[in-house]
């Protein structure tokens, strides 16, 4: 549930690392007179956020910056049968916009009833009455409301009627595109990584728990640590060889990954595995967070072991050439 949720997350939220204040809901937001705001989703606090972002940040004097996001994502109560996966967990949505300063972040509970809020209502009882709203940031394909109902042209009829200031940001392109969370998801699930990290403007990361495998690397001269992604929301890349970055403890290695079915040994089950350079210690349980950085080559079934091994010698020799790029 979404309390359940916002227990757990404060809990494992640490707040001296932020310098924005964060609200579970609004009863816990105290309106205040000059609010700047925006509202969204925000998944993978991309390129294409950023402008968004900045305007949000630019306050004068007096006012105070406000962003509105929602748990669970949208498109979870609206078409539950989608199961759709997302570019952050929740948690890494918030250590991304905590990088810049925004004053307040509301987690508002999405739900089927607040799905059903008309545009007027939501900027008239929660925007302008329950927050403040001076000022309102708006992306080039933000609609408000019941089935996003709110043209350009009501929300600026709202701005004049309740007194606030509406400004709405430009499409941001690269070479000619449109950067989206979706044109994302879709790289990713693709495997094309370099494409993904040019559009979020950082090299996409998940973290998950070291977990005990079956060996097989460490028998062949490989060992790995096998990464368990405890989200079940979180977008995992397509299957293939990377090369990563890792941090362990607050320790950065370099490595390669491996995501897939380990298709020479026959493997039924999905499995996230990294050969780790030069590294021996015994990290079981451990956390770990896995930056990616290119793509290697596609997952590929090998005839016997022995061509695996050299297959993984020129992977290696491949990756830390890519990483010292």
């Amino acid at each position: 549930s979404f309390y359940v949720f916002i227990f757990l997350f404060l809990n494992n939220i640490l707040f001296s690392t932020f310098s924005l204040k964060i609200h579970k809901g609004l009863d816990s937001f105290i309106k205040i007179q000059n609010a700047v705001v925006t509202t969204g989703t925000f998944d993978g606090v991309h390129n294409g956020h950023l402008d968004i972002i900045k305007e949000l940040c630019d306050k004068k004097d007096q006012q105070q910056s406000v962003l509105i996001t929602f748990f669970p994502h949208p498109r979870q109560i609206l078409f539950p049968d989608q199961n759709i996966k997302f570019i952050n967990t929740f948690e890494e949505k918030v250590a991304l916009l905590s990088k810049y300063k925004i004053d307040h972040l509301i987690i508002h509970e999405f739900n089927l009833a607040f799905s059903r809020m008309s545009s007027i209502e939501y900027i008239r009882d929660i925007l302008k009455n329950k927050i403040g709203l001076k000022k309102l940031i708006v992306g080039h394909d933000h609609q408000f409301g019941r089935n996003r109902e709110a043209s350009i042209s009501e929300i600026r009829e709202y701005a004049q009627l309740y007194d606030f200031e509406i400004k709405y940001i430009a499409p941001f392109q690269l070479n000619g595109l449109v950067v989206s969370s979706t044109k994302i998801r879709k790289a990713l699930l693709e495997g094309e990584i370099n494409f993904a990290n040019t559009l979020l403007g950082y090299d996409f990361f998940l973290t998950g728990k070291i977990i005990y495998g079956k060996g097989i690397g460490k028998e062949i001269g490989f060992p790995t640590a096998n990464i368990k992604i405890e989200n079940k929301n979180k977008i995992i890349p397509g299957n293939g060889v990377y090369a990563v970055f890792l941090e362990i403890e607050n320790q950065k290695y370099s490595g390669m990954l491996n995501i897939g079915y380990n298709p020479t040994f026959e493997e039924k089950k999905l499995s996230i595995e990294a050969h780790i350079f030069n590294f021996k210690d015994d990290i079981y349980n451990k956390e770990i967070k896995v930056s990616f950085k290119s793509k290697i080559r596609d997952e590929k079934k090998f005839n016997s072991v022995q061509e695996l091994k050299k297959q993984l010698f020129k992977d290696e020799i491949l990756a830390k050439k890519n990483l010292t790029h």
